[in-house]
């Protein structure tokens, strides 16, 4: 790996390894990167070294060709040895297996694990510059209304209306960006979510789509995605863009669950400002997000599984909590 990197890189890092993972000299870590996130991963590597913690960094092209079919045994072998793990990559097409058998040694060996798909240098400068206490309380406040609610209603400027009936028996988690062995988290950090228990309505994707389509077609302002749910199945896709409605169908109907709602989402990130096309911190921004496919389940508690899942972005919102409104015009109507 590079052990040079853009200084500027340095602050965002900081609040990865020192305030987002809390990492002590004790621990040791382990680094995974790909050679388009080389730099990121030396800047994060950096910190890692002024903590004083003990550590082993892989390049994923070093071990295997790409897209990856498995997760390299040197990698899960080096992770088998730390207690915590750091994910700095792009993703490419069907690489979600070996991402998966990734988080499940994090999951059974209840690792913090920092996963930053897709994190690029804007997002080292904008994101990961918050400040995720503040972060934090905000989402802490928003799960103390949703964790004893049993409805959330969404609208939109852009045409969604959503209802999601919500099932107590599935558990809300929190992913600000201050990372626990209860749950992994992406980085930058700022959500809460759970698995719905059923959705019905209309969602407008007028931000941006999950997974490796999002750098494929970026900002959807200009051509929204139009979702139609019923029972909590995606029945319609439409788009202006027939391109990115026909990739979005085949990619929602790969298993028998992939066109299921799993995940139901409030983001959290108040010190985010505009949509920057890239769903790791888009998904982030004030609002309601959605996915389709798996609902880690052995998070939330959901007994189904799909091999796919993606995320949708949508803007401006009002968001109704039982009869509390939460959200009005995407502006959260509690404090942090």
């Amino acid at each position: 790996m590079v052990t040079t990197y853009d200084a500027e890189l340095i602050q965002g890092a900081r609040n990865a390894v020192r305030v987002c993972l809390n990492i002590q000299p004790t621990e040791r870590i382990t680094v995974i990167a790909d050679r388009a996130c080389e730099d990121i991963a030396a800047s994060l590597v950096h910190e890692v070294e002024e903590v004083g913690a003990a550590y082993r960094a892989f390049v994923l092209e070093d071990l295997a060709v790409r897209p990856l079919v498995d997760l390299p045994a040197a990698i899960a072998a080096d992770m088998e040895l730390s207690s915590v793990s750091i994910f700095a990559a792009q993703v490419q097409p069907n690489e979600l297996r070996s991402r998966r058998q990734m988080t499940d040694i994090v999951n059974r060996r209840r690792m913090r694990h920092a996963h930053m798909v897709n994190i690029s240098r804007q997002i080292m400068l904008e994101g990961m510059r918050a400040d995720f206490q503040k972060v934090d309380r905000l989402s802490a406040r928003v799960m103390a209304l949703v964790t004893q609610a049993s409805r959330v209603r969404a609208t939109s400027a852009g045409g969604t209306d959503l209802t999601a009936d919500l099932n107590r028996n599935y558990r809300w988690l929190k992913t600000s960006g201050i990372i626990s062995t209860e749950k992994w988290g992406n980085l930058p950090g700022g959500e809460i979510f759970t698995s719905p228990g059923n959705v019905n309505g209309t969602f407008v994707v007028d931000g941006v789509v999950g997974d490796y389509l999002c750098a494929r077609f970026g900002l959807l302002s200009a051509t929204p995605l139009t979702l139609t749910i019923a029972d909590n199945r995606l029945v319609k896709a439409e788009s202006a863009n027939k391109e990115l409605e026909d990739a979005f169908w085949a990619y929602t109907h790969t298993d028998e669950n992939s066109d299921r709602v799993g995940e139901f989402a409030i983001g959290t990130n108040i010190e985010l400002r505009a949509l920057i096309g890239n769903i790791l911190q888009d998904e982030k921004f004030p609002g309601i997000h959605i996915a389709f496919g798996d609902p880690y389940g052995v998070h939330t508690g959901a007994d189904w599984h799909s091999v796919t899942h993606i995320d949708v972005v949508g803007t401006e919102f009002d968001i109704w909590v039982d009869d509390t409104r939460l959200m009005e015009r995407g502006t959260f109507l509690v404090s942090a």
